[in-house]
């Protein structure tokens, strides 16, 4: 092969592309982290429940590279562990600009009494003291259980009842809370089986049991409607009714 000049010259020729490779190569590193490449201006957009300072403190973290070498996808994962944070965009703008947009949580429900949960089923956790209805069961059952909140609380309004909470036991029993105009809450027993039924017929006869206990002043605080051909009503007095 020495000997040979067409080898020589194609090995001569190969380590030298190799060779302008390599310092082409720790040129352009060298370059793209060169502290001029830094951002200087960083802008956070839709921020409202989420602590600014908490968001702030992981950008500031985050914010290890230059314009050309940040971990975008590291920051972005980074921000969904803020609490209300459900995702982050973050875009470069040439030449030192870094916007992040915040996509936060909407609660729709308290969860379990120690989360939250959207309206499309997504469980949280984040801090908050504001009044929404109380939901519960688990984390995989709750699309079930927010469509079954929105569709009793419609059929209870024609009552003129709120409904307040839903309930699904680890055993698929459902228990709901309502309350009339005047904030009196009924607890609302309807079992495992036919739940929608026996809310149908609790609707039928309400005018004539518990909305007639309340109207006398005897104010229903428990029924259950676990019997198949009625039900049981317990008054805030303590006299029950079947």
């Amino acid at each position: 092969m020495w000997h040979d000049p067409k080898t020589m010259n194609a090995v001569a020729l190969t380590l030298m592309i190799l060779s302008i490779g390599a310092l082409l190569w720790a040129a352009g590193h060298w370059f793209v982290r060169q502290p001029s490449f830094a951002f200087r201006q960083v802008v956070v957009r839709d921020l409202h429940r989420a602590d600014p300072a908490h968001v702030a403190a992981v950008i500031r973290r985050e914010l290890k590279g230059t314009f050309f070498t940040m971990d975008l996808d590291g920051a972005q994962r980074a921000l969904r562990q803020v609490p209300w944070v459900r995702n982050a965009g973050l875009h470069r703008e040439w030449p030192d600009r870094l916007e992040v947009s915040i996509e936060e949580f909407e609660p729709f429900a308290s969860w379990n009494g120690t989360a939250l949960v959207t309206r499309d089923g997504t469980v949280f956790v984040a801090p908050y003291d504001g009044d929404l209805p109380e939901l519960a069961g688990r984390d995989d059952e709750a699309v079930t259980v927010i469509e079954r909140f929105e569709n009793w609380a419609t059929k209870l309004a024609s009552l003129g009842l709120d409904l307040n909470t839903v309930r699904h036991s680890p055993r698929g029993s459902w228990q709901i809370e309502a309350a009339d105009k005047s904030g009196n809450t009924q607890v609302i027993e309807l079992g495992r089986d036919i739940a929608d039924a026996r809310l149908e017929r609790f609707i039928s006869v309400y005018r004539k049991t518990a909305g007639a206990l309340a109207r006398s002043g005897r104010q229903p605080d428990y029924i259950d409607l676990r019997y198949q051909n009625g039900l049981a009503i317990r008054t805030a007095a303590g006299g029950d009714k079947r």
